[in-house]
């Protein structure tokens, strides 16, 4: 196992997975949008002709939550439709798929970590539409991972880091929520933990306990109030006086989990794969926005 096939180049995730793979012996295939899109299936299966890839990763979604409750359809074919043809064409190729997923299939009212096999329950179209696609790749293809994650931030990409240091550098106060928890996940360190993942499957080759579900995040739980202060206490800007609101207080259009921590023992007893601290990650991203200038 060599070349992998990465879906949504230009994301967060996939421009970690370019530095993550080649570190690891692996070829990194990536291909995004307009070449290679859910919505034109000839797209798709070109680039599987074309590449012949030995695995396939699929970072590829629709992830603007609160604009997919204005169109279900256009999620649901992103995060739906694609993994089922993504699944069909590996299956084809007899290849693994992993399969990127998100903490928000939950509806976050269990109040402490959820496993794997607590049901999910998801609140948005955003969190409906990417069960589905878990449960389409799973159904495609038997030799799928699931890697559910959550709250991804990078040096690349729109995110809350980078959203804090914008506002932070132009306003004296902001007003952050402070009562929905969960796992700020650096994609640097959530790229590593898949190269693992596949860095194992070409160890040993596919095992029955590889496919399914696992929970891929920073080790952890915060909530946003919190991770905006640390994000300016590591900061080299302007701080900002941080105040902590409700979610009440700061509507949106889609319903998050309002805890959605999750368990990720499971992925280090079948993988041997660990994440850092979300902290950790934190300085990670930070270090490499100054670099970067």
């Amino acid at each position: 196992m060599r070349r992998i096939l990465v879906t949504g180049q230009g994301g967060q995730l996939a421009t970690g997975l370019a530095e993550s793979l080649p570190a690891q012996g692996f070829e990194a295939l990536l291909v995004g949008q307009p070449d290679f899109e859910f919505d034109k299936p000839e797209t798709v299966r070109a680039a599987f002709a074309e590449l012949k890839p030995d695995a396939v990763v699929n970072c590829a979604a629709w992830t603007a939550v609160d604009a997919a409750e204005d169109d279900e359809a256009g999620a649901f074919r992103a995060n739906a439709l694609g993994p089922a043809l993504i699944g069909a064409l590996s299956a084809e190729a007899s290849i693994p798929l992993i399969q990127i997923s998100t903490d928000y299939v939950y509806d976050g009212l269990k109040g402490t970590p959820y496993r794997e096999d607590d049901a999910p329950n998801p609140l948005s179209t955003y969190g409906r539409t990417k069960l589905a696609g878990e449960w389409a790749a799973l159904a495609a293809h038997p030799r799928t991972v699931v890697m559910r994650t959550a709250w991804v931030f990078s040096p690349v990409g729109k995110n809350f880091v980078k959203t804090m240091l914008a506002l932070g550098a132009t306003r004296p106060e902001l007003r952050v929520v402070a009562d929905q928890w969960g796992h700020p996940t650096a994609a640097p360190d959530l790229a590593d933990a898949i190269t693992g993942v596949l860095a194992r499957l070409r160890e040993t080759g596919w095992r029955p306990e590889y496919r399914g579900v696992f929970h891929a995040v920073a080790a952890g739980g915060t909530n946003w109030h919190a991770f905006a202060e640390a994000i300016f206490a590591v900061s080299a800007g302007p701080v900002p006086r941080v105040l902590p609101i409700a979610t009440s207080e700061y509507p949106t259009k889609a319903v998050r989990p309002v805890d959605g921590r999750l368990d990720t023992g499971k992925l280090g007893a079948v993988f041997g794969v660990t994440l850092p601290s979300w902290q950790d990650g934190l300085a990670r991203v930070m270090k490499a926005l100054q670099v970067a200038g």
